[in-house]
């Protein structure tokens, strides 16, 4: 509840969200044409219909003897004819309307996954999973269902308002004044009420998307919540979240609720001053009981699209403020563009030298000092060093994930901010620790980096990668698919897919970042030894914590609050006594 004064903040610009949502009907502009044109029709003979109800009742209230029952059944077939056609044009425009808003909405929602993979690595580092899903799926369905109906609906509106309006005017002008009297009644509150609405639809759109990013992260960590018994906190916490969302909602939902049953009234009000003054006019002979009964019902015309507009900017706000939180997506800064005369790095051999590498995600937080380190081709590096030290950081800034702050990273010689950044990332193989498969078999998941790879070829890793035995006992072998996040192997499992993968896929160099930490110290020896011939001429990076895993690196770069403290072969750095030593000592301790 403390955070609703930082949230319900006023859309910044609600019109040029409105226009760059209409924008997105531009493919389909002439099919939208069409059904205006349908539109307009279906209007016009809803409009003929009052005007004949008119004139049935007015040959009905001919007198007795004196009604022609002709005419009135003509004129009754007549607005039979009108509405059934007026019903079956507004079945078509739904159906067109409704293809549109989903052709639109997948649009909407291929640019905005586009944009995600276009986007820096930061940006999900920022912004929880849940939320980005929540924009992707929620905000676009919520914009697809407003597009489907509303955009017609209010130009059809119009179109009933005015011809009402015009058709009350030639059967009377004084009725017709009255009617304009609740108008600005209804506008003006109109107005208001958009005000007070759409900053509170923003909000419960941001409510959805926080619920959604809290539900995505407990469910990846079931396992985790149930081994500390932490279920009761987590569901409390979940509490708090909801009840904020249901709030937004319900506060959102209070004021739009409140706009059809006002507008109803005030249409009410209207009617109830023609029905005074229409009966007045009767008894002076002023106009007679046809033409009140088509006033009346053409008051009712004009007045139901105003009600019905007064909804439809409901939903309309609810739209804009979802499309806000898309077009916000949307307009993220990506990842800054190859300078012009950047090239692809090619026949790279694996030398890898950084100079005075400066770093920090933020602004006033450094997290590497002065990195300076050389990696020669087709040498194992390793790098050690506490938790939070700025490991992980080199191999972000070695993959171009992030750029340096200051100094450079060269491949080969060549600064890697002057290169093409595919060709640079495409240099590395790279295993992680949190490891990633996806729905689909595990032949595909192997030879996922390898398009066109053999089956002979995925079997070669899978061998190499010491996970082979296990895939062959399964029923299908490699067709044997692997549920949404690998749920139905084990993690150790799932790494040495990863690490098959990383094999399978040609590349210079290899990056491994605690990429064993889930297999057994005897299976991650036999992994290395069938990584070093794999990798024989090709330079490895490897991430570490069992620094008995690394004692053959050719060099070891030992790095303590973002600085290389020590550098050398295992031996050497165990010869010096200093702080390698110490970590070494201490897991043996």
């Amino acid at each position: 509840m403390a955070r609703r004064d930082t949230v319900m903040k006023k859309p910044k610009d609600a019109r040029g969200t409105l226009r760059r949502l209409l924008a997105y009907l531009g493919p389909w502009k002439y099919v939208i044409f069409g059904v205006l044109v349908l539109s307009l029709c279906s209007n016009l003979l809803n409009l003929w219909g009052p005007s004949l109800a008119g004139s049935a009742i007015r040959e009905a209230a001919a007198g007795p003897g004196k009604v022609n029952f002709d005419a009135v059944w003509h004129y009754a077939g007549l607005m039979l004819i009108c509405y059934a056609g007026s019903a079956l044009l507004g079945f078509g425009i739904s159906l067109t309307m409704t293809f549109v808003s989903r052709q639109m909405a997948r649009r909407l929602r291929q640019d905005v996954f586009d944009k995600l993979m276009r986007l820096p690595v930061g940006y999900f580092d920022r912004h929880q999973a849940g939320d980005i899903i929540s924009r992707v799926s929620y905000d676009i369905d919520v914009i697809s269902t407003c597009m489907a109906t509303d955009v017609v609906q209010i130009l059809s509106s119009l179109v009933t308002v005015v011809g009402s309006l015009a058709m009350m005017v030639s059967i009377s002008l004084p009725l017709s004044a009255l009617t304009l009297v609740t108008v600005p009644v209804a506008v003006t509150y109109t107005v208001y009420m958009r005000k007070k609405t759409q900053p509170r639809y923003a909000r419960r759109s941001r409510s959805y998307g926080v619920m959604n990013g809290f539900v995505e992260e407990m469910l990846s960590g079931q396992k985790t919540i149930l081994a500390y018994a932490y279920e009761n906190r987590v569901d409390e916490r979940f509490r708090e979240i909801n009840l904020d969302a249901a709030d937004a909602f319900s506060d959102a939902e209070h004021y739009g609720v409140t706009i059809g049953p006002t507008m109803s009234a005030i249409n009410n009000l209207g009617l109830s001053l023609i029905g005074l003054l229409g009966g007045i006019m009767y008894l002076n002979g002023a106009i007679d009981l046809g033409r009140i009964s088509s006033f009346v019902l053409y008051s009712r015309k004009f007045a139901g699209p105003i009600n019905a507009i007064a909804e439809i900017f409901n939903e309309l706000f609810s739209a804009l403020a979802a499309s806000e939180r898309v077009f916000t997506l949307l307009d993220e800064e990506e990842e800054a563009a190859d300078a012009p005369d950047a090239q692809a790095i090619a026949d790279v051999r694996g030398r890898v030298d950084a100079e005075h590498v400066v770093f920090g995600y933020e602004m006033g937080k450094t997290i590497l000092h002065d990195l300076n380190l050389q990696a020669e081709a087709g040498k194992l590096i390793a790098i050690v060093g506490p938790t939070g030290a700025g490991k992980t950081t080199i191999i972000n800034l070695l993959m171009r994930f992030y750029d340096p702050d200051s100094g450079v990273i060269r491949i080969d010689g060549r600064d890697i901010r002057t290169a093409v950044r595919r060709s640079v990332r495409g240099a590395y193989a790279m295993v992680l620790q949190d490891t990633w498969v996806f729905h689909g078999t595990i032949y595909e998941n192997i030879a996922y980096g390898k398009e066109n790879a053999t089956m002979d070829e995925v079997v070669a890793a899978a061998k190499a990668a010491r996970i082979h035995p296990f895939i062959m006992r399964l029923p299908l072998g490699y067709d044997t698919v692997i549920s949404e996040d690998g749920g139905n192997i084990s993690k150790g499992q799932k790494q040495l897919l990863t690490i098959a993968r990383a094999m399978l896929y040609d590349a210079p160099m290899l990056i491994l970042d605690e990429a064993t930490s889930n297999v057994d110290t005897a299976t991650e020896r036999e992994i290395q030894k069938a990584m070093r011939e794999l990798m024989k001429q090709k330079t490895c990076f490897v991430i570490a914590h069992r620094l008995s895993t690394i004692e053959n690196a050719d060099l070891i770069l030992v790095l303590r609050d973002g600085d290389v403290v020590e550098q050398g072969t295992h031996r050497e750095l165990m010869d010096k006594k200093g702080f390698y030593h110490q970590l070494y000592a201490a897991q043996f301790e």
